[in-house]
């Protein structure tokens, strides 16, 4: 028996770091199974949908159903189709993003004077070209929206720049701040993942490697949470911190000690 009905959990940082599956991650895995506790995966990637992580994980032995992942980019994808059906989207992004928001019919421009909406996010080909053009899509005080927040990345070998250092680029220029960042931890993702598992978020437990996205994320929603160790928080990073988890984890291996 377990106090939780649902557990949501991070990604990268969390159960992979780069293309490589953290130790023991599938004892933690596991236990939610053995405990009767739903899962969803929610990953604040820009650059992947739902079936990028049943590819990902299945090799592994961790049976994912795409129906129970959410990434920033399929949120953002269902949000912009959802609330601007007509318009015409700029992107500052990936061609993976481009090609997972026009799977849900959101209408996209490269040409920032017809802009209706501004989506700013990942883009690894970012350049001056790229902020001018995003600054002209800006003037007209169009909808500007963020894909997450993430300053970076961890990866195999550190940390790359993230969706987060564009957003700041572009709202320097722009002189204003996206009208809403989309991913965790924002009220819109706790939204969309609570509708997802059907859970009560007081029956919910969150686990990831991110203090200002994971965890703010369930403080926001009234859920428990446990911050792991294995991805951009370190322990010393914990008791000065604006942000408090419920828990602290060294791993998702120690999932089990909460159930």
């Amino acid at each position: 028996m377990t106090d939780y009905e649902a557990a949501i959990l991070d990604v990268d940082g969390t159960i992979v770091r780069g293309e490589t599956l953290l130790p023991d991650v599938t004892d933690g895995l596991h236990a939610l199974e053995d405990a009767g506790c739903s899962r969803l995966l929610f990953s604040n990637n820009p650059t992947r949908g739902s079936d990028h992580y049943r590819g990902k994980l299945t090799p592994h032995g961790i049976d994912v159903d795409p129906g129970h992942v959410l990434t920033s980019a399929t949120l953002s994808a269902e949000f912009l189709a959802t609330t601007h059906p007509d318009a015409t989207v700029y992107l500052v992004g990936g061609e993976r993003l481009e090609t997972i928001l026009e799977d849900a019919t959101v209408e996209l421009t490269s040409d920032p004077d017809v802009a209706d909406v501004v989506l700013g996010s990942f883009d690894d080909s970012f350049s001056y070209e790229t902020l001018r053009d995003a600054l002209r899509a800006l003037e007209d005080d169009v909808p500007f929206y963020g894909t997450d927040p993430d300053a970076t990345i961890p990866v195999d070998d550190g940390l790359i720049p993230g969706s987060g250092a564009i957003l700041a680029a572009m709202e320097a220029v722009a002189g204003r701040e996206p009208d809403a960042i989309l991913g965790k931890p924002s009220a819109i993702a706790a939204e969309a993942a609570t509708n997802r598992l059907g859970v009560d978020p007081a029956e919910t437990l969150v686990v990831g490697d991110r203090l200002d996205t994971d965890i703010a994320l369930g403080n926001r929603a009234g859920m428990t949470t446990a911050v792991v160790l294995t991805g951009v928080t370190d322990r010393t990073d914990i008791p000065d911190a604006a942000i408090e988890p419920d828990y602290v984890l060294e791993s998702l291996a120690e999932l089990e000690t909460l159930l």
